[in-house]
């Protein structure tokens, strides 16, 4: 969550944000995407395409909300009180940060990006796309002008299994647009809808947006599998691990997926990648702003919680997100942004 907005402050400043058609997001990415696109009209852009309101609108309410542990007590709240966990997580990001609004409090395609919001359909097994002009699974049909949360289009996106999941979504029966090519249109399918984190099915929400776009900014904030030297041996720890490591593998199949079709002449895709996980010589820029690997990858081992951290950690995240994504796009977009002064909090540095 941080991670990403440290990003896309530098995105701002580098006047890309505004020129950006689609902001489609996954898990921690959602929150940050959410809050963006609720605001996105109160961002008060100016003549070079900057938002000046960017840092009260979106930074700030990020970091009161990194401040606050709200996952501890909604999974023990969902254990032993009446409603589930995801319910008390949603209850979290509407007094916090989303308050009533809906997916309809989105900008429209005209007045900025189209949000995207992706869960995953645990029922049909493929992505769930919350947006403002509908929300689909293409195996369920569309379910056009929602006004479903935005707590809970959040909420659904970054239920990560097993104690934050599952979100289930009720829907009114003949809700959906009436599709004979949809082959799951039908009740419990279109009623009772059971929803996981969206990086489950598409770790960097690339569905929505690569088959649309030809330029194509990937930011991934994901977690990394650790080395387990004495792995647990009994069947649920081990069964636990082998699905860790198969996770793993598809995460990393994905990435490289995408930065070979970059490389790839023949491929019609351009755009720049970056990760937590990156490391910022790999771009060659002589004057990327100073980010040693040591304190970049201890940065990237911070769990991936909804857990209280620090001020200054928080610094730090974002500082990591806006130094890479700067050095990814003076790498490798045309027209190259000017370099930025340096850090967005330059006490707190990396």
């Amino acid at each position: 969550m941080l991670f990403h907005v440290g990003a896309l402050w530098r995105l701002n400043e580098a006047g890309l944000l505004l020129r950006i058609k689609r902001i489609s997001s996954v898990s921690g990415g959602s929150i940050a995407a959410g809050l963006l696109g609720m605001n996105w009209s109160q961002l008060g852009f100016d003549a070079t395409g900057v938002a000046r309101a960017f840092d009260g609108n979106v930074v700030g309410p990020i970091r009161r909300l990194g401040g606050k542990t709200i996952d501890v007590g909604s999974v023990v709240g969902g254990a032993l009180l009446p409603g589930s966990s995801s319910d008390k997580i949603i209850r979290a990001y509407r007094k916090y940060l989303f308050g009533d609004s809906t997916l309809q409090d989105l900008p429209d395609d005209a007045a900025g990006p189209r949000f995207v919001i992706n869960a995953t359909n645990v029922q049909s097994g493929v992505l769930w796309r919350f947006s403002k002009p509908y929300m689909a699974d293409y195996k369920v049909g569309r379910f056009l002008k929602p006004r479903v949360p935005l707590a809970v289009a959040v909420g659904a996106s970054t239920a990560f299994p097993p104690f934050l999941s599952p979100v289930e979504l009720e829907i009114e029966p003949g809700s959906f647009v009436p599709d004979p090519e949809c082959p799951l249109q039908k009740e419990p399918f279109t009623t009772d809808v059971v929803l996981s984190d969206g990086g489950v099915y598409d770790n960097l929400g690339l569905e929505t947006a690569w088959k649309r776009f030809q330029t194509v900014l990937v930011s991934n904030g994901g977690g990394h599998l650790a080395p387990e030297a004495e792995p647990k041996r009994d069947w649920g720890r081990h069964a636990f691990r082998v699905l860790e490591i198969i996770d793993s593998q598809v995460r990393s199949l994905r990435v490289r997926q995408v930065i070979a079709a970059y490389e790839d002449k023949e491929d019609e895709h351009d755009g720049v990648y970056w990760g937590i996980r990156t490391s910022i010589a790999d771009y060659g820029l002589a004057n990327a702003l100073p980010c040693p690997e040591a304190r970049t990858l201890e940065l990237a081992d911070t769990p991936t919680r909804l857990k209280r951290l620090e001020p200054e950690l928080q610094e730090r995240l974002i500082n990591w997100g806006y130094a890479v994504c700067d050095a990814a796009i003076r790498a490798h977009l045309t027209p190259t942004p000017s370099a930025p002064a340096g850090f967005p909090y330059p006490g707190a540095r990396i």
